[in-house]
């Protein structure tokens, strides 16, 4: 297969309540082995590079007892699902017990003929690392105690929330800093050398399966993050960092992995400055989700080499259903932001179809959902178009106003350019109408009359003078939440 793109389209597939809907639909048996090929066909329509399997790795039996034992897991998993049936509860995907693909999924030969199939349709297979802890029963817990950060009776006793017995020794719940510990996962000890090493076997292990990981919560194993959350428990920091020590050993076996890096607290540049390849944008979706335009500008006006290693997103298997939490076409305003700008795009498996329902990843069951039709249309139009936009040199551009009318500032625009055809995007984030003059890059559109198509809105072309452009703009007058993605090119 050929390198990665520069800037990927990831899909996300939740695999077990994928795969549940798959035996539901089909009638037969559904793990990754035996799917039909129009399956994988339908996977590869959307117009992504890779496919994530999001929770392939075996379930640990120690962490689904402690999940159906927990009153508010049990509250969250009827409120997605009322029907909650036992079997429907299948442990955290996070709380992973081995490295090996759930048998019920269909085992590491199920993993190979879906590789397989992904690749023969041009797609690349992304799956998870839980780099900052494991299941309680996982085998390094008793073979390898000192890869964990352990505390003593004295420490239990005090907050047995946060620390449990392993074999009579007080090992420490799984946590981040700011948050109250994972009540089912065991805290791995990112200074201590051998779990390095093992780290770097792991991670060659699931590359030797897979064209690149994406990395759950990276953040907290960088040195700062890890000796401000664990204090004189972790032991004095190293001289070298976790991540790049790790990731230059296993690019010495798979130079061509994409590593992605779970992301928050503005950890994105130092993360990428460690070794990954991409960051989660969390930044954006906050403000695309909850602040006003001013917001987004502000973020996008950092440096492109920071930005082309991010990845965008409005909706994955941690945040709530774009659908359901961006009401009014604020979710399409977004969708139209993440697909069209630099760096990596992330698309989650129903999104398109307008799900509604934000299923807690230890379900391996999802409620049946009406498709909503019209969102899927949207979303088709969309993806063909951002193929074709993403190329060339990104610009941010100005949207001008008048003293009287201040709309302009709920709109963002940017240009794509290189040969002809340019393409440029404009987008509405806010509830009422909004007018402005869009400041356009393009010296040569002086002389000539200059053809404007939408590509969200069949084509609808508009014919401009290219004088008129170049002194005064673009006029664009786009209703709530409106967006236009035109091609412009010689009329």
């Amino acid at each position: 297969m050929s390198a990665w793109p520069s800037a990927p389209v990831v899909y996300e597939v939740d695999t077990w309540p994928w795969l549940s809907d798959l035996h539901r639909r089909l009638g037969a048996r559904a793990t990754l082995a035996d799917l039909p090929a129009e399956v994988w066909d339908e996977l590869a329509s959307h117009g992504a590079d890779a496919v994530w399997l999001m929770g392939v790795w075996e379930r640990s039996p120690a962490g689904l007892d402690i999940a159906r034992r927990n009153e508010a897991l049990d509250r969250a998993f009827r409120a997605a699902l009322p029907d909650l049936a036992p079997e429907d509860v299948a442990g955290s995907p996070y709380c992973v017990r081995k490295y090996v693909v759930d048998a019920r999924l269909g085992g590491p030969a199920g993993l190979a003929v879906a590789r397989a199939e992904l690749a023969h349709r041009g797609l690349r297979l992304i799956l998870d690392y839980v780099p900052n802890h494991v299941a309680p029963d996982h085998p390094a817990v008793t073979a390898h105690p000192e890869w964990f950060v352990t505390g003593t009776a004295r420490d239990h006793e005090a907050a047995p929330e946060a620390w449990f017995d392993a074999g009579g020794r007080v090992v420490a719940r799984g946590r981040d800093p700011f948050f109250p510990p994972w009540p089912d996962v065991v805290q791995l000890n990112a200074f201590d050398p051998g779990l390095r090493d093992a780290t770097v076997d792991v991670l060659d292990a699931i590359l030797d399966q897979s064209d690149g990981v994406r990395c759950d919560m990276a953040m907290l194993l960088t040195n700062e993050v890890f000796a401000r959350t664990w204090g004189e428990y972790a032991g004095p920091p190293p001289a070298e960092e976790f991540w790049p020590q790790v990731i230059a050993r296993v690019r010495e076996r798979h130079p061509d992995a994409v590593l992605i890096a779970e992301a928050y607290w503005d950890m994105e540049w130092t993360l990428q400055r460690q070794g990954f390849d991409f960051c989660y944008d969390k930044r954006l979706y906050d403000r695309l989700a909850h602040e006003n335009a001013d917001a987004v500008r502000k973020h996008l006006g950092a440096g492109l080499d920071y930005q082309r290693r991010l990845i965008r997103f409005i909706e994955n298997h941690d945040e709530p259903r774009a659908a359901a939490v961006l009401p009014g076409g604020r979710d399409r305003a977004a969708a139209v932001a993440v697909a069209t700008l630099p760096g990596a795009t992330l698309w989650h498996d129903g999104q398109f179809d307008g799900r509604r329902v934000h299923l807690p990843v230890f379900l391996s069951r999802r409620p049946q959902e009406p498709a909503d039709e019209a969102l899927a249309a949207f979303y088709r139009r969309l993806l063909g178009a951002a193929g074709a936009v993403r190329r060339g040199d990104w610009r941010l551009l100005d949207c001008g106003g008048w003293p009287d009318n201040p709309s302009h500032q709920d709109l963002l625009a940017w240009a794509w350019h290189d040969e002809l055809p340019h393409h440029l995007v404009v987008v509405n984030l806010s509830a009422g109408p909004a007018q402005a003059r869009v400041a356009l890059p393009w010296p040569g559109l002086r002389g000539g009359r200059w053809r404007l198509v939408d590509l969200l809105d069949d084509d609808r072309a508009y014919d401009r003078d290219g004088g008129d452009l170049a002194d005064q703009g673009l006029y664009v007058d786009l209703p709530p939440w409106g967006r236009h993605v035109f091609r412009v090119e010689p009329a």
